[in-house]
């Protein structure tokens, strides 16, 4: 019965009803399973591909990327997978970040294929009837060639037919091995070349293009800090009347949301008092006892682009005279190394001038007897930081001791 409403529904909406003297106007939107600036021009302006990066930002990406790759190699990009909760219950789908990077396709089950002679060739999943009716529509291989511009695109059910010459053309393949998949990986000519140590790693291009971010991705990510600071300020605000871990954890995630937010980049860390000092806490189940500090490590996802804040605050209104004299060491830290984050330093120098100025610090007020490393690591075992991109540890393959580049974030 509620599928026979909905397919009534769809053909009311997009047929003239003389009998009722009602015409429908609107212009038809086709539907490929994500916004376009067609069905969603609240999100995306005309020219753009995912909300504030325009096709021709992806295009540029598939060229640069291609430049870095030797003649006759052959790059291969899976989709990410679908994760499941429970046997018939997925988890929120979150598109691999190379993957998206390229294709601007935010959707599972493709598979894509960049190389000097072909250009961009997509595999796309075929939709089945069973699964719009639950599901919705997906991006087919229409949307591939119209919408992901891309240069070649099949149904995926062609991938072990086309693939292989592909394949076979090349000396050297480089995928991307967070999402490798037996569809391709089972191919005789991808085995062959991988038993020749001819298949590598495609992250060793595509983070060194992701590194560097453009001034639409800049102006992404600043919107993306942008509402993770609101929503943290305002969980502060909250912490006095309802000084709960869970809550506290709650009340940041709807601000962020409600202010534009996709998801949160991660699981929020709201640790109070002892439970503040595990780094990737995750339990949020306490109460913060009146006088104990609470650390929030959050961050929220916008449009691809990821944040992440970490500030520790009393909820009671004030600090103790030990938590005070703590918070301003750490505090002091903290701002002479953000006047370090300039080009030509890199995370790890700015690491060790923090380790340097805590480890005196920590020593002058009696919580370190020495300056020894094993002493202190004990403390802090974490570094100042880490790139920020499209993951939350973004381009994991970029050394800590590269110089800073404009255009970083981190």
């Amino acid at each position: 019965m509620q599928g026979a409403v909905r397919k009534l529904t769809r053909i009311i909406s997009h047929r003239q009803v003389v009998g009722f003297r009602s015409y429908c106007t609107d212009k038809v939107v086709v539907d490929i399973g994500q916004p376009t600036s067609a069905s969603h021009p609240q999100l995306l302006k005309d020219g753009e591909l995912t909300p504030g990066i325009s096709t021709e930002e992806y295009i540029l990406r598939r060229k640069k990327l291609l430049d870095l790759l030797p003649e006759k190699s052959l790059a291969i990009i899976a989709a990410a997978p679908v994760k499941m909760m429970t046997d018939v219950v997925p988890y929120t789908f979150r598109q691999d970040a190379d993957y998206l990077y390229i294709t601007g396709c935010q959707q599972p089950g493709g598979v894509a294929i960049l190389g000097h002679d072909c250009g961009l060739c997509m595999f796309m999943p075929e939709a089945k009837p069973n699964d719009v009716i639950w599901q919705g529509q997906i991006a087919e291989v229409d949307a591939a060639l119209d919408t992901f511009k891309a240069d070649r695109a099949y149904p995926m059910k062609k991938l072990q037919e086309i693939l292989p010459d592909m394949i076979r053309g090349s000396s050297k393949l480089f995928h991307n091995v967070e999402t490798a998949t037996p569809e391709y990986m089972e191919l005789e000519a991808f085995k062959k070349l991988a038993y020749c140590n001819n298949v590598k790693n495609l992250a060793v291009y595509t983070h060194q293009l992701r590194w560097i971010k453009s001034p639409a991705e800049l102006k992404l990510m600043k919107e993306s800090a942008s509402i993770a600071c609101q929503a943290l300020l305002l969980a502060m605000l909250h912490s006095k009347t309802f000084p709960f871990e869970g809550m506290l954890a709650a009340k940041v995630e709807y601000e962020c949301k409600i202010r534009g937010a996709q998801r949160m980049g991660f699981n929020p860390v709201v640790g109070g008092g002892p439970n503040g000092s595990v780094i990737h806490y995750s339990r949020n189940d306490q109460r913060i006892k009146h006088g104990d500090l609470v650390l929030m490590d959050v961050g929220c996802e916008l449009h691809g682009y990821v944040s992440d804040l970490t500030r520790t605050w009393p909820p009671c209104g004030s600090f103790s005279s030990a938590q005070e004299e703590l918070y301003a060491l750490i505090l002091e830290t903290n701002k002479h190394c953000v006047e370090l984050c300039k080009p030509g330093a890199s995370i790890r120098q700015i690491h060790n001038h923090s380790v340097e100025m805590l480890q005196k610090g920590l020593k002058e007020l009696g919580i370190l007897r020495d300056v020894g490393s094993s002493s202190y690591h004990k403390l802090n075992p974490t570094s100042i930081g880490h790139y920020l991109g499209m993951d939350i540890h973004d381009c994991s393959t970029v050394s800590f001791d590269c110089p800073l580049k404009p255009g970083n974030n981190y």
